[in-house]
């Protein structure tokens, strides 16, 4: 039990003229809701650099994934949907961030309740988001290899529509798994840090009646 259950056990169990104010619990709430959107931004900062080792590790250390790399951002267009979405990750750590900050100098329950909800709809819209560019990503993927990956030609070429179709299904297949396997990872990591922060705002909403 930590500090702000043990201060609203004893504040149930007092009479109504003895309640400790508002102002005792605010500060509780402030401090736990401040350090949860801290470490959320120190997990989107974290989550970056392991996608920037993911890539890059591989592209030093092996000449063939070097080869296709160069092979598929020689297209503009991918080039600019990777900027993008390193763009959107520097924004929502710079969002959570800003959050953190705010609720470090919130000095009313409204405030902290309305940065709360903020911060709930960034990661809500952040982890949307990932879940459709990994399914973007992955039909890219596929159609690149369709058209440039020499196995992937030449077992066409071997086997027909048949073929196109086994190529289409497993990729269904694997996007779907990759995909549910994101989800579950924000469940895990994001989703009980969000439920810690919706417990502070329940506790706020009373103080507010």
């Amino acid at each position: 039990m930590d500090e702000l259950d043990l201060l609203k056990k004893d504040w149930n169990k007092k009479e109504t003229h003895d309640k400790l104010s508002a102002k005792d619990i605010l500060p509780m709430l402030n401090k736990k809701s401040s350090s949860i959107v801290k470490l959320l931004f120190y997990i989107s900062v974290a989550e970056l650099f392991f996608w920037i080792l993911i890539n890059s590790i591989p592209y030093f250390l092996s000449d063939s994934y070097r080869e296709r790399m160069n092979m598929v951002y020689s297209d503009s267009a991918l080039v600019g949907l990777t900027i993008f979405s390193y763009a959107v990750i520097l924004l929502f750590i710079f969002l959570l961030y800003n959050s953190y900050k705010s609720i470090s100098v919130t000095d009313s329950a409204k405030r902290l309740m309305e940065t709360i909800i903020r911060t709930r709809k960034v990661i809500k819209y952040y982890v949307l988001y990932n879940l459709i560019m990994a399914g973007v990503s992955m039909i890219i993927g596929v159609y690149y290899s369709l058209h440039n990956d020499p196995e992937a030609v030449s077992f066409i070429e071997k086997t027909g529509d048949k073929g196109m179709m086994i190529i289409i299904g497993l990729s269904v297949i694997f996007t779907g798994v990759l995909v549910v396997v994101i989800w579950l990872f924000y469940k895990l990591i994001y989703g009980l840090l969000l439920k810690r922060l919706n417990r502070n705002y329940k506790e706020l909403k009373k103080l507010e009646v």
